[in-house]
């Protein structure tokens, strides 16, 4: 096979590629189209629904969308993965049997819980979630961008949602991580939640990588960190009451759900 002739990159083209990553800013491969698949498959919960998803992997995102349910009162969370990856397995205090849809469904407190039984081979796989009137807090499971383009219901919504949360950590990949996420959702609407240190003990290279659309966020009161619970971080999700702070940071994000115009309130990014 004869080798095809590779064009060399500048250092000054790298150092440009870099900073559009960082940025958000992605050109799309040629012959790629613009638009995402869809199958047609929507979802309309009945009631308010909010999707809660990491911005990388163990951010505490299972945990906040359980403290932002049982903040709300009667509600539910819709733990949105494959089973392989479930976060909320022992997270119930009983048992409800599966729905008709294939939940496999379980209660803490006032809190409904709905998790599949299956492993799933992406966010398409996804059965759409039962009817309830109750306030519906989507536990995304999936990367962004995997989440974002998946053709099935779940993708659909993430598109429409009127409120996003994304989770992150106070470290330099998670900001790095949510600044990308803010480009893919559209910043306006989401409300990020950042786990860590308290944020005037940040250290100097981690505030360093708040992007713009952070910073919007955090001027806005829409950027929330929320301090580690250590004891609680080495166990899984449901296993102690929240904290304070991440009640607060709960109770933020139900004020803006009410409110229900971040976008008109807040300004676009």
């Amino acid at each position: 096979m004869t080798a095809g002739v590779v064009r060399p990159v500048g250092v000054d083209e790298l150092k440009r590629a870099w900073a559009a990553a960082q940025a958000g800013e992605f050109r799309q491969a040629p012959g790629r189209s613009s638009r995402r698949r869809s199958d047609g498959q929507a979802w309309h919960p009945d009631g308010h629904a909010v999707p809660v998803i990491g911005c990388l992997g163990q951010c505490g995102a299972s945990t906040f969308a359980l403290a932002l349910a049982g903040e709300a009162g009667a509600a539910r969370v819709v733990e949105c993965c494959s089973a392989s990856a479930s976060g909320l397995a022992g997270a119930s205090t009983a048992e409800l049997g599966v729905s008709a849809n294939g939940w496999t469904r379980g209660r803490r407190g006032e809190v409904t819980l709905a998790r599949t039984g299956h492993i799933l081979s992406g966010p398409d796989s996804l059965p759409l979630p039962d009817p309830d009137p109750a306030l519906t807090v989507l536990d995304v499971g999936w990367e962004v961008g995997a989440a974002l383009e998946s053709s099935g219901w779940l993708g659909e919504y993430l598109h429409t949602a009127a409120l996003v949360v994304a989770v992150t950590t106070a470290t330099v990949p998670g900001l790095r991580r949510a600044e990308t996420a803010l480009a893919l959702l559209g910043a306006e609407r989401v409300v990020v939640v950042v786990v860590g240190a308290e944020r005037r003990r940040w250290p100097a290279h981690v505030s360093a990588e708040l992007g713009h659309r952070l910073r919007v966020r955090e001027r806005d009161g829409l950027l929330l960190p929320v301090p580690l619970d250590r004891r609680a971080a080495s166990r899984a999700p449901g296993w102690a009451p929240p904290s304070a702070p991440l009640r607060r940071a709960a109770a933020t994000v139900l004020r803006h759900l009410d409110a229900g115009n971040l976008t008109e309130r807040n300004g676009s990014c």
